[in-house]
């Protein structure tokens, strides 16, 4: 074979080859660029999910908490009953609590800054600490953790319950009652006691206050029945 037509085939054999490697090499070029648009998209898709859930959250959780809002000041806003009480054995905390359910009322317990144990509480030892109490008077101004209600002006009716001790209010009372001002408020007292009537007790709060339109109180037993708490409640409605 003549040599020039030899180096004619080589030559387009090399030139053949050259054009494949080209033409692989771009196809290479298009699928990667391809892979990676579709990458892109695929994640901008995610990402624009992701905001999606993330702007549906806030959405509910804006909606949830505009609901716990309303319903907060609801609550404040419709109540205008309140029960004050100290109870020293949970006696009337129980008859408290019950009342105010019964009234739809809000609760303030009356909780001294040094509380009283079972010991202070033995009226039967001399030197207990209720017993030095009721014998010097000056040892009677207990200090409460709080004597302040918040939105105290909104109240309309408070009924303040207490234990009787020596036939007058548990005298952890007394601080509360001298320290707010209960003018244009109707007040009821209520008690728990084993034996004891409420005797004089409401007559001597309403002095200790000096302002409000006091009212005829209750006495429960220590450990009054439902019923008996639901009568007295169902009366003064």
């Amino acid at each position: 074979m003549d040599k020039k037509i030899v180096k004619i085939l080589v030559a387009i054999i090399v030139i053949c080859a050259i054009i494949a490697v080209v033409v692989f090499a771009v196809n290479r070029s298009s699928e990667n660029s391809n892979n990676e648009n579709t990458s892109n998209e695929v994640n901008s898709e995610e990402n624009n999910v992701e905001r999606n859930n993330e702007t549906v959250a806030n959405d509910t959780n804006e909606v949830l908490n505009e609901a716990d809002s309303e319903d907060d000041n609801q609550t404040s806003a419709t109540s205008n009953t309140l029960v004050v009480y100290y109870s020293a054995q949970n006696h009337t905390e129980a008859v408290a609590e019950r009342i105010a359910e019964n009234l739809n009322a809000d609760v303030f317990e009356l909780v001294p800054v040094d509380e009283y144990t079972e010991e202070d509480l033995d009226y039967t030892d001399d030197n207990s600490r209720v017993s030095r109490e009721y014998e010097d008077e000056s040892l009677r101004d207990v200090e409460l953790e709080s004597t302040e209600v918040d939105n105290w002006e909104d109240y309309d009716t408070v009924l303040i319950g207490y234990p009787i001790w020596w036939g007058i209010a548990a005298w952890p009372v007394n601080s509360f009652v001298e320290n707010n001002d209960f003018t244009g408020k109707t007040v009821i007292p209520f008690c728990t006691s084993s034996s004891s009537g409420l005797g004089q007790s409401g007559e001597i709060l309403a002095e200790l206050a000096g302002t409000g339109d006091w009212q005829e109180g209750h006495r429960f037993r220590s450990n009054p029945s439902d019923s008996d708490i639901d009568s007295w409640t169902d009366s003064i409605q």
